[in-house]
């Protein structure tokens, strides 16, 4: 661990004294307390899951069994359910995002009837290059918010040319219709740069409320930021 921060030694330490499997768990646990994304018996798709802890924070707000819900989660990786905090509404899928269709997400919701928040916590693998490391942030970006809300049809605006930039990550997927309930909830995670804004535009046209959250959790040293969209219109 780098002391160049105490903040994130202790962000670390927490999470682990807390039983999560990484200290990703507290970003979700403050986006949680500020905008109660997950409401009991949710149904719940967590994007790039790998090592689990976004599953276990997920679980945590379904509520009891008996209030049914499900937490999904896809990794490129294979990713074990952790033991704390999870129960038997909690699986994992091992497939890369950017080439699963719809259809294939929609399959792993209840009675297929899609998801009521999608989480994605995908982020390319650091290179050092910046411009290609933003770029594939938001192919990312771009890939989530497609299977969410469907095909994505652009219009001429002052966000058109951004969405346009990254129209490619959505393809090939023929079905036009997204795995995200009417009135559901949708985090996408990016590394800052200027194509933001133009997400965040785009999405604002798509959603009630759209807000941008870099959590307190987050290292000193990275750029990322958390795109939380409320209520699909």
């Amino acid at each position: 661990m780098s002391a160049a921060g105490g903040t994130a030694d202790f962000f670390y330490r927490e999470s682990q004294r807390l039983g999560y499997v990484a200290r990703s768990a507290l970003k979700l646990i403050q986006m949680q307390k500020q905008h109660r994304l997950i409401t009991p018996g949710a149904a719940v798709l967590d994007l790039g899951c790998a090592p689990g802890a976004w599953l276990q924070v997920a679980c945590q707000n379904i509520g009891p069994l008996e209030k049914g819900g499900v937490v999904v989660g896809v990794d490129v990786k294979k990713v074990k359910v952790p033991s704390a905090h999870c129960d038997s509404r909690v699986r994992t899928v091992c497939a890369d995002v950017m080439t699963l269709m719809k259809q294939q997400a929609r399959a792993m919701s209840p009675q297929e009837r899609g998801f009521s928040v999608i989480l994605s916590d995908m982020c390319p693998r650091i290179s050092g290059i910046k411009t290609r490391d933003e770029a594939i942030s938001c192919e990312l970006g771009m890939r989530a918010l497609s299977l969410a809300i469907g095909k994505i049809k652009v219009k001429e605006s002052d966000y058109s040319d951004t969405i346009e930039k990254y129209l490619s990550s959505t393809e090939p997927d023929p079905d036009e219709n997204g795995v995200l309930r009417r009135g559901g909830n949708l985090v996408l995670k990016f590394l800052e740069n200027e194509d933001v804004s133009g997400f965040g535009k785009f999405c604002k046209v798509k959603f009630k409320k759209v807000s941008l959250l870099r959590p307190k959790a987050t290292r000193p040293s990275s750029r990322e930021i958390y795109m939380i969209c409320e209520g699909l219109r």
